[in-house]
């Protein structure tokens, strides 16, 4: 089974400094997954990208753009370089330079590519990039596993 992730960005999730809340109730293994799909993104995604590696779960690096870290803080862009070279794969989905619509079509890569979905989601937000991926994977009829990290029972 590919598992494909989506979820918010480190502000929504407890900060920026790991471990967090947030990164110690990952549990990946309870998927099964044989394979994960990653935006790549802060926050949720780059948490399972990193768990993935330490599990041994290969995983896909979806890169929406070329150097989509540039603009990110310098530690930020260490992590990322680091788990880009442990992915089993990197996928450059979308040629060029930064472009907002490039993340949704990095999404859509994401959700094609998945048996299920495995979405990081406050409910309560009714926009943005999860938001977004996670209408896509219900048109598309994929099984969307939601954790809301609102909920302290997560």
């Amino acid at each position: 089974m590919i598992l494909g992730i989506t979820g918010h960005r480190s502000q929504n999730l407890g900060g920026f400094t790991l471990p967090n809340p947030i990164y110690n109730k990952i549990c990946l293994l309870e998927f099964k997954p044989e394979k994960i799909i990653t935006g790549m993104a802060q926050g949720y995604d780059l948490y399972v990208a990193n768990i993935a590696f330490k599990l041994k779960i290969p995983f896909t690096a979806a890169v929406p753009f070329k150097n989509q870290e540039r603009m990110w803080p310098k530690e930020a862009q260490q992590i990322y370089h680091k788990l880009l070279k442990r992915a089993e794969q990197v996928v450059i989905v979308s040629e060029g330079e930064y472009a907002a619509y490039k993340m949704q079509i990095r999404n859509e890569y994401i959700v094609d590519n998945s048996d299920q979905i495995l979405a990081c989601f406050i409910k309560t937000k009714t926009s943005g990039g999860t938001f977004n991926c996670i209408q896509y994977a219900k048109k598309q009829n994929k099984e969307i596993i939601v954790i809301d990290p609102s909920n302290s029972n997560m």
